[in-house]
């Protein structure tokens, strides 16, 4: 039996910070989009002429502000993932947790690319697509690398699992994927100029379901279908966490807080449709699809390693006849 890995509060500091940054990042391009800025700066990966960290701070206005911000917090994040990816080569005995951080090395590298070429070419649709849902794919490894990190992950002492229920882990698993798709649909709104293509809310053009007039209509349509089940899915963890799980602290935080952010962030799709893409509503709007996306992973992997830990060393608790 292989001796646990160590808990090493420095890594794991560092792998929040990367996910900290990172959120201000998905913010940051958001606002980008928002504001149309993204060709403020038309050259890459030079800033009209300049290199990056080299750019006169006072011409930093308007949407070379947004946009070459975004460029200097990118390659923030990136450094740090270098350090980060370096660390945990040297230091981890966990194979499979170097080839992930391996793995966000080279998705944020590619992320760079994306951006650069979203540049050059114009903005084209695909491309702006690939890259919003790369970087929520890269969000994701962030959140990973900080819970296998974490002091809760790499504890043996999990008897706080001794009395779980029906299988938490599923339903949590599911709700990611779904709230990812979900998000790959809302760049793909984003970056078609669907977002506005219904105009009212709660309702489409004053009904439950809209007259498929154009392509764009349709998108931003299966935009909210998605939203209806990002809802269903966040509601049926809440309800599992609080029914059975109401005791396991680090279990009811995360599931709390994502029920929250679902509040929060239907909230902001309604003004963003009220306010006809007001920039602080629809760019909190992204940025907090990006955390529902990071708190929904973490409950996922958690409660997962919960489990596991439950079923290797204590008796589950059969309440739910038709567990998941």
């Amino acid at each position: 039996m292989t001796a646990p890995e160590p808990f090493n509060p420095w890594l794991h500091g560092l792998s929040v910070v990367v996910v900290i940054t990172t959120l201000i990042l998905i913010f940051i391009g958001g606002l980008v989009t928002s504001t149309g800025s993204g060709l403020a700066v038309p050259d890459w990966p030079s800033t009209y002429g300049y290199f990056m960290f080299s750019f006169p701070l006072a011409q930093m206005v308007g949407g070379i502000l947004y946009e070459h911000g975004h460029r200097m917090i990118a390659s923030i994040v990136g450094m740090l993932t270098v350090v980060l990816a370096i660390w945990v080569w040297r230091v981890e005995t966990r194979k499979w947790v170097k080839w992930l951080a391996v793995l966000a090395l080279s998705s944020v590298v590619l992320q760079g690319i994306l951006g650069g070429i979203t540049v050059l070419y114009r903005l084209p649709t695909l491309i702006s697509v690939l890259h919003g849902c790369l970087a929520q794919a890269f969000f994701m490894m962030t959140v990973a690398m900080m819970t296998f990190t974490s002091k809760q992950w790499l504890s043996h002492n999990l008897n706080e699992a001794a009395r779980f229920g029906p299988s938490l882990a599923r339903v949590t698993i599911a709700t990611t994927l779904v709230i990812y798709l979900q998000l790959v649909l809302g760049a793909l709104m984003r970056h078609s100029g669907a977002g506005l293509a219904i105009p009212d809310f709660p309702l489409a053009f004053g009904k439950l379901i809209p007259p498929i007039l154009s392509k764009a209509v349709a998108i931003h349509f299966l935009h909210r279908i998605g939203a209806v089940m990002v809802s269903a899915a966040v509601i049926v963890v809440v309800v599992r966490a609080v029914r059975y799980y109401r005791h396991q602290t680090q279990v009811m935080k995360p599931a709390l807080v994502l029920a929250t952010g679902l509040v929060v962030q239907i909230t902001l799709a309604a003004f963003t449709i009220w306010t006809k893409k007001a920039v602080i509503p629809t760019t909190a709007h992204v940025a907090t699809g990006a955390f529902l996306l990071g708190i929904s992973l973490y409950l996922a992997l958690l409660s997962w390693r919960l489990e596991r830990a439950e079923s290797s060393g204590y008796t589950r608790l059969q309440t739910d006849p038709i567990s998941a």
